[in-house]
C-alpha cells in the first residue's frame, strides 16, 4: 500500500482538486484506492457523493473530525486530503503515514510566500525528506508575469516542481459530476491529462498505470 498526502496550510490552493483527480486516475486503472478527507469542508467526500455507479469505485473515508483513519486491507493506494490551517502536531502525524507528499501552489504573491514558509518550516523541523515531496503549480496561465515569478521561486526551494496544471474549466466540469479529468473523453481533456504524467510517474516511481 502506498499513501500520498496532499498538503498546504493555505486554503483554496486546490488540494481537493488534486486529491480527487488522483483518486480518479487510480480508479480508472482498477487500482483499489481510498480517499481520506481530513478537511472539515469535506470537499473530497462531496465530490465522491456525486460519483456515479458507471465509474470504478473510490473508497471514501471521513476523517474531518481528526480521528485516525482506517481503510480496507485490499486498498493499494491511499490519498490523504489534508485540511487548511493544519497544526504542526497533526501534520507530523500525517507525514508519518505518507510515502509521497504533494504541495499545490497557486500563482499569487500571497500563495507563493505561504508555500515558501510552509516548505521552509518542514525542512527546518526535518519533517520531510526532499526526495519524498513534490510541488505542483496549480491553476497557472503561462506567459504571464506571475507565472514566471512562481516558477522562479519554486525552482529555488530544492524540491522538484513536478507539474504545471493549467487553469482549465475541465476540472470544474469533471468535479460537478464526481469525475476526474481522466474520466473525460481524450479529445476533451488530453492537454490536462498530459500535464499529470510526470507527477504520476514520480508518485509511482514507474510509468503511469503500473504499480498496482
Amino acid at each position: 500500500m502506498k499513501t500520498i498526502l496532499i498538503a498546504n496550510p493555505k486554503g483554496g490552493c486546490g488540494k481537493s482538486t488534486l486529491a480527487t483527480n488522483l483518486a480518479s486516475y487510480y480508479a480508472l486503472w482498477d487500482v483499489r484506492v481510498a480517499l481520506v478527507d481530513y478537511d472539515p469542508q469535506r470537499s473530497s467526500l462531496e465530490w465522491l457523493a456525486q460519483r456515479g455507479p458507471e465509474l470504478n469505485p473510490v473508497h471514501g473515508v471521513d476523517a474531518s473530525h481528526g480521528q485516525p483513519a482506517s481503510v480496507p486491507g485490499e486498498v493499494r493506494r491511499v490519498i490523504l486530503d489534508a485540511p487548511a490551517r493544519i497544526d504542526k502536531a497533526q501534520l507530523k502525524r500525517l507525514f508519518r503515514f505518507a510515502d509521497r507528499v504533494i504541495v499545490p501552489v497557486l500563482p499569487s504573491p500571497l500563495d507563493i510566500r505561504a508555500a515558501g514558509h510552509f516548505v521552509g518550516e518542514l525542512m527546518l523541523d526535518a519533517l520531510l525528506k526532499p526526495s519524498s515531496v513534490a510541488l505542483v503549480a496549480n491553476r497557472v496561465r503561462k506567459n504571464t508575469v506571475i507565472y514566471r515569478n512562481l516558477t522562479q521561486f519554486l525552482d529555488k526551494l530544492n524540491i522538484p516542481l513536478m507539474a504545471h496544471l493549467r487553469d482549465s474549466q475541465n476540472y470544474i466540469r469533471a468535479a460537478e459530476a464526481g469525475h476526474g479529468i481522466f474520466d473525460m473523453p481524450p479529445y476533451q481533456a488530453e492537454e490536462d491529462v498530459e500535464q499529470w504524467r510526470a507527477l504520476i510517474q514520480w508518485v509511482e516511481g514507474s510509468a503511469p498505470g503500473r504499480g498496482r
